[in-house]
C-alpha cells in the first residue's frame, strides 16, 4: 500500500492503530494527537505531540523530513510556545494532525522501521518535562455551570432566588490574571490576604484557611481579531484551537471579604493550573452532545445551531502527603449551561479584540448530584459535610501538602480521548 492510500485509509478508519504502543485505557491513542511543549535534560523547549506514553519531538520530526510538503515553517516547532503554530489557523492544524496520524499509522513503515530516527524523535513521557503549552496573553473566567451557580446562591444568598437575575441571560465572566496561570506539576503556596469572620468588627491578615480547587475546562483561541470586531456563535469554533483541563484555585475566605463590589481579586490570582496537552476540537468531535435547554430564550447574538457541548468525564482526587489519592468528584463538561461558542460570542460582542493563546475558563463544572459538585465549597457544603481521607482525617477545604489531581477523558464505543492530568500540590504559606 502506498503513502497516499495509507493516508486515505487512515482518515476513514475508526479503529486506526499506531505502531507506537498504546496501553488499554490510555488518553492518547493515535486519534488524539494533542499538542504541547516539552524539554529534556540539557535540551531546549520544543513542540511535541503524544501517543500512549511516548512524546514525539515535532522539531526533530520536521528536520528529518517527515513533515515535508506542509506549507509552513518547520522552525515553528523549536519555539518555546505553540502560539506561532496556532496562529497559522485551522487548515494548518488539521493538515498537521492528519500528517501525524499518517506517520504513526501501524501500516506506515517510514519511521517505524528506522530505529536511528526513532531514537532522535521519540521519548518516554517519564524522561521529559512538560512546559506551558502557550503564552497566555489574556485570561477570562466564566461562571457557566447552572448547578454550581445555584449551589453558591443557596449557600450565600436567598435559596428561593439562588440565581441572580442576569444569570440566565448572559454568560457571566471576569478577567483574571494570566501571569499566574501555570502548567501541571507546579506547586502553589497557600495565599495570604485579608479575611473577616462574621462575628468580627475588623478584618485580619494571614494565610487563607479555605483554599479550594475549581474543576474547570478551558479553551484557547487560535485566531486574532481586530478591535471592534465581534465573533458570532456560528464562527466561534473557527477561532478556537483546542481545550485543556483547568484548576482555577480559590481562597474562599479571602474571596468572601473582597468580592463586593468588583468581584474576585487576590482570592483568585495566586495560581491557576492547566494541563500540558492541548486537545484540538477536531479530536473531541466524537463526543459532541447537546447542552441543557436554555430558558428563557437567549438574545439573538447568543443563539446557536448544532451541538457545542462535549461529553468529557472529569474526576477530581485529593492525595494527602504520603497517602493514596481519594476521589472526591466525578463530573462532566456536558453539564455546561453556557457553551464555548456562546462564551466567545459574548466576550467579543462589544468589540473586545482577542489574540492567539488567550485562555477562557469554563467556570466551576458541577453536576446535578453531590458526587458531581466541582469544588470543596460545594462537596463539603460550606464546611458542614467534611470529606474523609484514607488516613481518617477530614477535609472541608485543601490542607497544606495536599495534592489535587484532575483527570479528564471522553469515551465513545471503543474510542477514548483524554487530557492526562492536572496536578498541583498546595504548600504552606511563605513566611
Amino acid at each position: 500500500m502506498g503513502m497516499t492510500e495509507i493516508f486515505n485509509s487512515a482518515l476513514r478508519d475508526s479503529v486506526l492503530r499506531s505502531w507506537i504502543e498504546v496501553a488499554e485505557g490510555s488518553d492518547f491513542p493515535v486519534q488524539n494527537i494533542p499538542f504541547g511543549i516539552f524539554t529534556t535534560p540539557g535540551g531546549k523547549p520544543r513542540a511535541a505531540t503524544r501517543i500512549g506514553d511516548t512524546v514525539i519531538d515535532l522539531h526533530a520530526l520536521a528536520i528529518s523530513g517527515f513533515l515535508d510538503g506542509l506549507e509552513f515553517d518547520h522552525d515553528l516547532f523549536s519555539c518555546t510556545t505553540l502560539n506561532s503554530f496556532i496562529a497559522l489557523g485551522k487548515p494548518a492544524w488539521r493538515s498537521m494532525r492528519e500528517r501525524l496520524m499518517l506517520i504513526f499509522d501501524e501500516r506506515n513503515p517510514a519511521l517505524r522501521d528506522s530505529p536511528e530516527k526513532r531514537v532522535e524523535i521519540l521519548f518516554p513521557i517519564a524522561a521529559v518535562q512538560m512546559l506551558m503549552p502557550v503564552q497566555v496573553g489574556d485570561y477570562t473566567d466564566f461562571y457557566s455551570s447552572i448547578e454550581h451557580a445555584t449551589n453558591v446562591g443557596i449557600m450565600f444568598r436567598d435559596p428561593a432566588n439562588a440565581l441572580l437575575p442576569n444569570w440566565r441571560h448572559i454568560p457571566v465572566g471576569y478577567h483574571g490574571r494570566s501571569s499566574s496561570v501555570v502548567v501541571s506539576g507546579t506547586n502553589i503556596h497557600r495565599p495570604k490576604g485579608q479575611t473577616k469572620a462574621d462575628d468580627a468588627e475588623f478584618p485580619e491578615f494571614g494565610p487563607s484557611k479555605q483554599v479550594d480547587f475549581e474543576l474547570e475546562m478551558a479553551f484557547i483561541t487560535g485566531k486574532k481579531t481586530a478591535l471592534g470586531q465581534s465573533v458570532s456563535t456560528q464562527d466561534a469554533e473557527d477561532h478556537i484551537f483546542g481545550m485543556v483541563m483547568f484548576n482555577d484555585l480559590s481562597a474562599r475566605d479571602i474571596q468572601k471579604w473582597e468580592y463586593v463590589p468588583l468581584g474576585p481579586f487576590l482570592a483568585k490570582n495566586f495560581g491557576s493550573v492547566i494541563s500540558p496537552w492541548v486537545v484540538t476540537l477536531d479530536a473531541l468531535e466524537p463526543f459532541r452532545v447537546s447542552g441543557p435547554k436554555q430558558e428563557p430564550a437567549v438574545l439573538p447574538y447568543l443563539r446557536f445551531e448544532g451541538d457545542h457541548n462535549f461529553d468529557i468525564h472529569l474526576d477530581v482526587f485529593i492525595q494527602p502527603e504520603n497517602l493514596k489519592e481519594q476521589q472526591v468528584c466525578h463530573s462532566n463538561y456536558k453539564y455546561m449551561y453556557w457553551n464555548l461558542a456562546q462564551q466567545l460570542a459574548h466576550q467579543t460582542v462589544n468589540g473586545c479584540n482577542i489574540n492567539v493563546g488567550d485562555l477562557y475558563g469554563s467556570g466551576t463544572i458541577s453536576g446535578p448530584t453531590p458526587d458531581s459538585f466541582g469544588s470543596m465549597l460545594e462537596i463539603a457544603w460550606k464546611g458542614t459535610k467534611p470529606v474523609k481521607m484514607p488516613d481518617g482525617t477530614e477535609r472541608k477545604f485543601i490542607n497544606d501538602n495536599d495534592t489535587i489531581i484532575f483527570r479528564g477523558y471522553g469515551v465513545k464505543d471503543t474510542l477514548r480521548i483524554g487530557f492526562g492530568e492536572v496536578v498541583t500540590k498546595i504548600l504552606p504559606a511563605k513566611s
